[in-house]
């Protein structure tokens, strides 16, 4: 864990919500061999994995892990998704696609570039099934080398014990 005086140099972790924590139409049963547990989260249904939710739970409780979420949901991740899943992300910031969702780029790559220069993050983890689509995501994080950890799950399976796994071993 890098540190600087002591202090924990914080990782962000950006969090997407659809084909990542809720999967889209998930058949069979979970990456962590349970059925899909499904919630009323208000405003729709979402489909989740109970112990992929444990595990974000946990991995939000390391002292270098700087939540953050990256979600067409905005604030109706915390504000809806949160209680109906049990996930403790209430309090993590939400980016926000207003103002950026104008131009040509990815709103969520312009976002999070702005979030990373105001946080001062040396290192990111970024969980969007998306990424595997947007070459300006890809290209961008290829060039930051072994600073950010991009993982792209399965739409139709979301966040694995694998994905998570590689989460906890590059936040040290």
């Amino acid at each position: 864990m890098d540190s600087v005086r002591g202090a924990v140099t914080p990782v962000s972790i950006y969090l997407d919500v659809d084909g990542v924590v809720n999967p889209f139409s998930p058949l069979g049963t979970t990456d962590w061999g349970g059925e899909w547990t499904i919630a009323d989260a208000g405003i729709l249904e979402v489909a989740y994995a109970p112990e992929a939710v444990s595990e974000l739970n946990d991995l939000a409780g390391h002292p270098a892990a700087r939540f953050v979420w990256l979600t067409t949901w905005e604030r109706l991740a915390p504000e809806f998704l949160c209680p109906a899943i049990g996930l403790k992300g209430q309090d993590w910031p939400v980016l926000s696609s207003q103002g950026w969702d104008e131009g040509p780029e990815w709103w969520k790559l312009v976002a999070l570039q702005k979030d990373v220069a105001a946080s001062g993050s040396d290192r990111i983890v970024w969980l969007d099934d998306q990424l595997r689509h947007e070459s300006d995501a890809r290209s961008w994080a290829e060039y930051q080398q072994d600073r950010v950890l991009c993982i792209s799950p399965d739409p139709r399976k979301g966040l694995s014990r694998r994905d998570l796994a590689a989460v906890r071993a590059y936040l040290g």
